[in-house]
């Protein structure tokens, strides 16, 4: 050891000084010599004697000097592991797979373990995986992670072997050391983390309250009892939400501002928001249960910021139809209840509102583009029809996107393109709408309110003027910057929808009778022939499009199925399998049918005149995906079973799309969250 190692540095030039300077002197002498020979004489038998005795002290003292050096040096690295033994931060060495090879004191004490502990890290922390260590010198990994009862976050670092000679001040060595070790240093946050924690349950939530059914309900009791019955609600109000610390204030008649601590908003979710069914009890001969919805925002990074989530939250939820709760915060939206039947509005001065907003809107551009939603069905291609008839009437040209015309709507294609001009062209496909589209163009989106499931998704980005006209109940995709958006989950169908406002757009308005026949197809379809969802609003739209020149017998000829769609539904019935004893799951074959997705939700309303069935559910797998179609009477929320599997709808029709899966495990996908919604009471 001692002949490989050599000095280097400044103790090298320290030991070699003595040969230096006798050097020194010897150019000294050569010098003397030129003034006086003598003098040189005695000066040379001096220098000889110097070096003589320096280069005995080198060569003959050397293995002393190592020696002591050594001596030095290991006495040197016994204090330094002394101190990093006593060193009041848990410490540990460990090697390249995570095994640990050394200990500090606390470490110890920490993991409560003997000394010369060398087992695996991941024994003790198992959050310390290897894929967790440093991967590059220089690089800090860190790691946190719960350990009996207490909050650590592990650091470490990577120590190069070959730098330990390398970067010696004292020794060098022609050897290079692969490999490396991997310090590792404990930080207790224990405390830190509670304090977190503790300032996160204390922050506040802000919620805005509304009731739903306001005039309706005060409508369905005597006059004098109705300060009554809002007394009672309001002090429900105050005692539900004192009990949570909350604190709850009056902005309009059917309008409230609550603030409520995050802690106490857990609470909340744990109980499922109870309120909502709790407040449906008040009753003082009121014919219809008060409903309401609220919206919360919760973790924004100011209260402002919290205010404009609860905003948003609260629009979400009345989109949706009202009775529930919408939680929006920076990781997401959440939400609980929803279970009830959505309340028709009997008025229709929010539809002639509408109607006047989208009359200047069209008035304002040169033409219209109308899309609904992918593999458009008869009520999307009814209401385009509505919108096309809206813009002929205001003098503007108008196109319909559709791109692939099914056996479904091919009849009403047809029909409405047969009764065009020779020179007129409205069915146009995407790429014609995209270079049609210009800034004097208004955009209409019907039956359907996300973007990413219209026809056409990159027509968005080309229109600036956006209307948007749905039924179905809002999710968390919407259109930004909508210049209209009309979306009524208690409506019928967009059909109705565009039918209303047809009345108020321009006075005796001429409608087809191909493009009433197309529109009451459209409210037949999604009513199930006027069985779901169809209220006093629906039978009106339908006798304005009848007075139109709607024929019942044409349409239903229209409807008659294809042979082999007929038996493909048919087997979807009969193979269908009950599950939990109340709903029924089957499989649509999509072989040989010519549209599988709407036979498999023909074959979801058949279904529901099993007794007993709360919900069903049929899948299809077409063009690589497998469609849901969901179903239910008044029992069961569809809408939110299929919004776990990415999906959405209404209340009692809804629906999803699941890509990259068989129709095997998406059964089993939805037969697992129907369970475990079951299991916590969301159903």
């Amino acid at each position: 050891m001692k002949q490989k190692l050599k000095l280097k540095g400044k103790l090298q030039t320290f030991v070699h000084a003595t040969l230096l300077l006798g050097l020194l002197l010897a150019v000294v002498d050569v010098w003397i010599y030129t003034i006086d020979v003598k003098a040189g004489i005695v000066l040379s038998g001096f220098v000889l004697f110097y070096l003589l005795m320096s280069l005995l002290l080198v060569s003959f003292k050397k293995n002393i000097l190592m020696n002591e050096l050594i001596s030095f040096a290991t006495q040197y690295g016994q204090i330094q592991k002394k101190l990093l033994r006593d060193l009041e931060l848990p410490s540990a060495l460990l090697d390249e797979n995570g095994k640990v090879i050394w200990t500090n004191r606390l470490f110890e004490e920490t993991i409560q373990k003997a000394k010369g502990y060398n087992k695996d890290i991941r024994s003790v922390f198992p959050a310390i995986s290897k894929e967790k260590l440093p991967k590059e010198n220089g690089e800090v990994a860190e790691v946190s992670f719960s350990y009996d009862e207490k909050e650590f976050t592990a650091k470490m670092r990577r120590i190069p072997l070959a730098g330990m000679v390398e970067n010696s001040d004292i020794f060098e060595s022609e050897e290079r050391y692969e490999g490396f070790l991997v310090a590792l240093y404990l930080f207790d946050e224990t405390a830190l983390q509670l304090a977190l924690r503790e300032n996160d349950n204390q922050s506040l939530c802000v919620g805005l309250l509304y009731i739903d059914n306001y005039e309706e309900a005060l409508e369905s009791v005597e006059e004098v009892r109705r300060s009554l019955l809002m007394a009672l609600i309001e002090r429900k109000l105050n005692k539900y939400f004192a009990s949570y610390d909350g604190i709850v204030k009056k902005m309009e008649k059917d309008k409230f501002f609550v603030i409520i601590r995050k802690q106490s908003l857990r609470r909340l979710k744990d109980n499922r928001f109870d309120l909502l069914e709790d407040v449906k009890t008040v009753n003082i001969g009121n014919d219809m249960s008060v409903t309401l919805s609220m919206g919360i925002g919760s973790d924004g990074m100011t209260y402002a910021q919290n205010y404009e989530f609860a905003r948003t939250s609260i629009d979400l939820a009345l989109g949706r139809g009202g009775d529930q709760v919408v939680i929006k915060s920076p990781e997401g939206v959440s939400y609980f209840g929803g279970k009830s039947q959505q309340m028709e509005k009997n008025t229709r001065v929010k539809a002639r509102v509408k109607a006047l907003a989208l009359k200047e809107i069209i008035t304002a551009k040169d033409k219209v583009i109308v899309m609904g939603h992918s593999n458009s069905d008869v009520d999307s291609f009814g209401a385009a029809v509505g919108i096309y008839r809206i813009a002929k009437t205001l003098g503007r040209n108008a196109y319909i996107v559709v791109n692939n015309v099914d056996n479904t709507i091919q009849p009403w294609v047809e029909a409405f393109s047969d009764r065009l001009d020779k020179d007129e062209t409205v069915i146009v496909n995407n790429a014609q709408a995209v270079e049609l589209a210009d800034n004097n163009t208004v955009l209409v989106v019907v039956d359907v309110n996300r973007p990413s499931y219209t026809e056409c998704p990159e027509l968005i980005k080309y229109c600036r003027s956006i209307v948007v006209l749905d039924h179905h109940r809002q999710g968390e995709e919407t259109f930004e910057n909508a210049t209209l958006s009309y979306v009524e989950p208690y409506a019928s169908s967009a059909c109705e929808m565009v039918a209303e406002i047809l009345q108020y757009v321009e006075d005796g308005i001429k409608v087809r009778t191909v493009e009433a026949d197309c529109m009451y197809a459209g409210i037949v379809v999604d009513t199930g022939s006027f069985v779901a969802k169809a209220g006093v609003r629906t039978f009106e739209a339908a006798a304005f499009l009848r007075r139109s020149g709607a024929d019942v017998t044409r349409v239903r000829k229209m409807f008659r199925e294809d042979a082999n769609d007929y038996r493909a539904k048919a087997d979807a019935v009969s193979q269908a399998k009950i599950y939990m004893d109340e709903y029924a799951i089957s499989v649509c074959t999509s072989e040989g049918v010519s549209s599988p997705t709407v036979v498999g939700a023909q074959a979801a309303n058949e279904l529901l005149n099993i007794v007993g069935i709360k919900a069903s559910f049929v899948l299809t797998d077409y063009n690589d995906t497998v469609y849901i179609s969901a179903r239910s009477i008044d029992e069961l929320n569809v809408q939110v079973v299929m919004e776990k599997l990415g999906g959405g709808g209404h209340i009692n029709v809804a629906g999803a799309q699941m890509k990259d899966v068989s129709v095997e495990e998406a059964c089993e996908r939805l037969k697992a969250t129907l369970k475990e919604m079951k299991e916590q009471g969301e159903l």
